[in-house]
């Protein structure tokens, strides 16, 4: 329950950590914590155990929403050919998820006898943790977001490229042939495919003339002619276009999954990955398609904006702007389940081919363009 204030009034938080703040002072519970810690000596602590809060907030949705993605993709997989999915484990199959986790906790972990038994163990954490990171200076409403970066959409690309390295270890360290096949063709495709994806991102950072999430949102607030969206999509089509095709390359989803093509590399980097490892890089998939969907909805279709939504009180804007984040975000994860569905694999140099000789190009094009039309004054 907030405050009549905040309901009515103009109240503005920076990021979640003021928020919580706000909520504990107003049903009375901050400055009597606050002032325990104060005696003790340590108020730092209370400020350590708040960002904990957050980050627990931010795990536990993030194991959620991978959780409800994995039966989400069986279900539009489903309806694509048609027939029904998972139905027997609860309500339309909704606990599938949790079955399938229990059933890789009790597989058994092995580890090949000639394997690297450290960096074989070790990868699947690297893959996993920079997908979480990745949601750090993601706005996903007004006011929640972990930490507004100044720079947000370069620490977003820095933290994207750790993956493939993590990939490349575990193809090596796992001594095998398919495996190791697979890490090489996952870390040509992420540079072949990064450079336009930063450039078409660029792009955007000229019009806002900042690399903070917050102000590109900020930037595509309000409408023109009063009823078209300011969202950059319609100022960056091609863009936009660039960017949705590099990202789903990079994420190594069909028609561009050669890291992991079973028809040639029988499953590719993760081969020899049983139980929970198997598990890790299944879960970091799923984290890293939620995670680039809402990248993709932050960059081009105005984030957690909507036209009118300043009409609102301002205590519902942060929750009516989580759930329009929401929808936006599931848009662009419908639309990259339902292209693996319906397109075919690419061959491999057709991929390499569309990142060096026609993204790129485009890209910086693109970047030209963009600049051109700012510096004549146009935008």
């Amino acid at each position: 329950m907030l405050s009549l204030a905040m309901w009515t009034g103009d109240i503005m938080f920076p990021n979640a950590y003021e928020l919580i703040v706000y909520i504990l002072n107003f049903i009375g519970l901050y400055e009597p914590i606050n002032n325990i810690f104060k005696t003790l000596g340590i108020e730092y602590v209370l400020r350590i155990i708040i960002v904990l809060v957050e980050i627990a907030v931010l795990v536990v949705f993030a194991l959620l929403t991978i959780m409800f993605l994995t039966w989400m993709e069986r279900k539009v997989v489903a309806m694509v050919q048609a027939r029904y999915g998972p139905m027997v484990t609860g309500p339309r199959g909704l606990l599938q998820p949790v079955m399938d986790g229990v059933k890789l906790i009790g597989k058994e972990d092995i580890i090949p006898a000639k394997a690297d038994r450290w960096v074989f163990t070790l990868a699947p954490f690297i893959v996993f943790i920079p997908a979480l990171l990745i949601f750090i200076p993601l706005p996903f409403g007004e006011s929640l977001i972990i930490s507004d970066l100044n720079v947000g959409l370069l620490y977003i690309i820095a933290i994207s490229a750790v993956s493939p390295i993590a990939i490349l270890l575990a193809g090596w360290a796992s001594n095998n042939k398919y495996s190791l096949m697979g890490a090489i063709r996952a870390v040509a495709q992420d540079m072949s495919y990064t450079i336009p994806l930063a450039l078409s991102a660029i792009a955007i950072v000229l019009f806002t003339g900042s690399l903070s999430t917050v102000d590109i949102v900020s930037a595509q607030n309000g409408t023109w002619f009063g009823f078209i969206p300011k969202w950059f999509i319609f100022l960056q089509p091609l863009g936009f276009l660039l960017f949705l095709i590099a990202s789903i390359a990079e994420m190594g989803r069909i028609p561009f999954d050669f890291q992991e093509s079973e028809q040639e590399l029988v499953a590719g980097f993760f081969t020899e990955y049983s139980g929970m490892k198997f598990a890790m890089f299944f879960l970091a998939e799923y984290a890293h398609l939620f995670s680039v969907s809402a990248i993709v909805v932050t960059l081009f279709l105005g984030g957690w904006s909507f036209p009118f939504l300043n009409l609102l009180p301002a205590g519902l804007v942060p929750l009516v702007s989580f759930g329009i984040f929401l929808v936006k975000t599931y848009v662009i994860i419908f639309f990259a389940m339902w292209l693996r569905d319906t397109v075919p694999r690419v061959r491999i140099d057709q991929l390499m081919n569309l990142g060096w000789k026609i993204m790129i190009p485009l890209a910086l094009l693109n970047l030209l363009a963009t600049g051109f039309l700012l510096t004549a004054g146009v935008f």
